[in-house]
């Protein structure tokens, strides 16, 4: 009677290490594939920005992003495969909508904009890199933690951006 006590416990204990380890490999791959899609678009908003600003030091900020962003997904990439997850090709819907209404404005408009979005959406990363590099304990930590300091620096350059309207 014993043995089978023990033997269930130990089942209940292995089952829920097995449980823990499944949400943490899921939670990495969320987090994974949204800072791929987050990478893509900022490539594409950095793009835009060296396009359709208007003041020199916004498009020196979207040559920074479209660089900054474009190096980290390659990183990103490679932490997808070593996870065995399908990488996306595009930025999510809410990604894109941003970027359709950034393609829209010009001049003062656009800068206003696109540092007001920047601000925005690195603040959001900043909170699930952060997130990620606390929960995780594979690839994704690693690539969380290394690529907190650039995004720190981008919200800084953002709200740079903001303040010098």
């Amino acid at each position: 009677m014993r043995r089978s006590s023990i033997a269930a416990a130990a089942a209940a204990v292995l089952l829920s290490a097995m449980a823990t380890a499944f949400a943490a490999d899921r939670a990495s791959e969320k987090f994974i594939k949204e800072a791929i899609e987050g990478n893509l678009a900022e490539v594409q908003v950095g793009k835009l920005a060296q396009e359709k600003g208007q003041r020199a030091d916004v498009k020196a900020f979207g040559q920074m992003l479209a660089s900054d962003h474009g190096s980290a997904n390659q990183k990103a990439m490679q932490v997808a495969g070593q996870l065995g997850v399908t990488t996306p090709n595009e930025p999510n819907a809410k990604q894109k909508k941003v970027y359709d209404k950034l393609s829209k404005l010009s001049g003062d408009k656009f800068d206003a904009a696109f540092a007001k979005e920047m601000v925005k959406d690195h603040k959001h990363d900043i909170k699930a890199f952060e997130k990620a590099a606390k929960a995780t304990q594979d690839p994704a930590k690693s690539f969380a933690s290394e690529t907190l300091p650039t995004l720190r620096k981008h919200l800084e350059t953002a709200q740079a951006l903001e303040k010098a309207r």
